[in-house]
This record gives C-alpha cells, structure tokens and sequence, in this order.
C-alpha cells in the first residue's frame, strides 16, 4: 500500500509514546478501532455532514476509542478535526509494522500464479523465516501473469523466482549472444 507521509509521521509518533509506556498492544487496538471507524463509509458521511455539531462528531469518536490509551484518542480527535480520515488505516497498518519489527517479525507478500495450498504457504513461510532468521507473516496474492513460480517482497526486498522473469532473462542473454 502506498502510504502518506504523515501516516507514518502519526505511526511513529505513536510508537515512541507506546514503547516509552508499554502499551503497544493497546495502541494497536486503539489503531485498530480509529482504522474502522473512520474507514466506515456510514461513520465518514456522519463525520463530514456539516449541519452535525463538533460535540456529536467526537461523542462518536470517544465511543469507538473507548479503551484506548488517551493519547490514541487525543490522535483521533485530530484527525477529526483536521478531516484526515483516510490516514487512520495507514496509520495503524504502519504502527502495526513498526511494532512487529520490534518483535522481529516481518511481513511478506507472496504471488503467485494460481492460490498456494496450506501446505505451500507453510513451506514458504520456514523458508522465508530461514532467509530472514525471524518469524515472517505472509499474504498471498494471486497474478496469472507471472505464468509460475513466486515473487516474494519483505519491506523493500523483492526476490522474483517467477516463470515470467526467467523467460525474460532467457530473452536477454538470447538477444546477447546474437551480437
């Protein structure tokens, strides 16, 4: 996901208050519920409708923060009133990532050419958490174009063993030795 640049501002922001506190688990949950609310399309037009008073707006926000740390509240309530509502999904999805990487887990997008079995996805999870030498989350993804193989990202490594791309390295060192 491309993310704003103020998404990973607030994201960071949050996690220096979280692991000076030691709360990121409840951060995250805070994240989470800011997240769905303001990515509720039923909420968002609450939100915006002009002829609704600020105290109902964040009446509404106080309820789906309720058990949040304060500071995740205080987040929301400035995003309300900055009307930057798509950055809560960002937001917690990077907070998400900086708090996994403290961890030491990563997050990896698999694709392949048709759906991986369980059995699949279990055997690239250990080979991944063996090239990374820590645990490793994945998502898959499906692309008919790649003909075959996997293309895996883990933050800004890409490692493509796709059908695709060996036929295209094939094409070159072809159109090479034709010189």
């Amino acid at each position: 996901m491309i993310r704003d640049v103020a998404a990973k501002r607030y994201a960071e922001a949050a996690d220096l208050i979280a692991r000076e506190d030691g709360t990121g688990e409840a951060w995250a949950a805070g994240l989470r519920a800011m997240a769905a609310l303001f990515g509720d399309a039923d909420a968002v037009a609450f939100l915006e409708n002009s002829r609704v008073p600020a105290e109902q707006k964040q009446d509404l926000v106080r309820k789906a923060m309720e058990g949040a740390p304060p500071e995740a509240l205080n987040m929301a309530l400035l995003l309300l009133r900055r009307r930057r509502f798509g950055l809560a999904p960002q937001i917690a999805e990077a907070f998400q990532e900086l708090l996994d990487a403290e961890k030491g887990i990563s997050h990896a997008t698999v694709t392949s050419a048709v759906p991986l079995t369980d059995d699949e996805r279990a055997a690239v999870r250990r080979r991944l958490t063996e090239i990374t030498g820590g645990e490793v989350e994945i998502e898959t993804e499906v692309d008919e174009d790649i003909l075959g193989g996997l293309i895996v990202r883990i933050g800004d490594r890409l490692i493509d063993g796709s059908t695709r791309n060996r036929l295209q390295e094939l094409k070159q060192q072809l159109a090479g030795a034709r010189s």
